[in-house]
């Protein structure tokens, strides 16, 4: 098992007995997804060794993938609950986000994005828009989890204009 799924087991104990709500609920619903995801993977590579969790056939990289999906599902609820004049409801949404924040890679600073960027660019030879995929492709992998699509989109775009 992941070493960031083992601390959200851990946690999500602590604060059972701690009765902090937002963190118990935020936390199950991590595990939940994890669960899901390590169902989906075992079934589709046709994995068969018993473990304790589904959630042990996945990698670090793929329980970072999985929380970050439900960090932008927390954001983009919290926005929504703000546009329709939900503030207490958005107020919950961006508790959870920041419970999630917690359990994610530090991100990378706008500088370290940008040097990525610049080598992937020199690595690949792409001189405009058109190789923004080759470009898009090495960076993400290279990020792995620390950096958003959206910069790293942006940051691509900026320099290859």
């Amino acid at each position: 098992m992941s070493e960031t799924a083992d601390r959200i087991q851990s946690d999500t104990r602590q604060a059972m007995r701690d009765r902090d709500k937002v963190l118990v609920d935020t936390l199950r619903l991590a595990t939940h997804e994890l669960k899901n995801a390590g169902i989906e993977k075992k079934g589709s590579q046709g994995l068969t060794r018993e473990v304790a969790s589904p959630a042990d056939y996945l990698e670090e990289s793929e329980v970072v993938q999985v929380l970050q999906k439900l960090l932008k599902r927390r954001r983009e609820a919290a926005r929504q609950f703000q546009e329709g004049g939900r503030e207490d409801l958005a107020q919950r949404e961006l508790a959870e986000a920041a419970v999630l924040e917690a359990y994610l890679p530090r991100g990378l600073d706008p500088a370290e994005l940008e040097a990525m960027v610049r080598a992937a660019i020199e690595e690949t030879g792409a001189t405009s828009m058109k190789d923004m995929g080759a470009v898009m492709k090495i960076v993400v992998a290279q990020a792995a989890g620390r950096a958003d699509g959206a910069a790293v989109s942006a940051a691509v775009r900026e320099l290859l204009s």
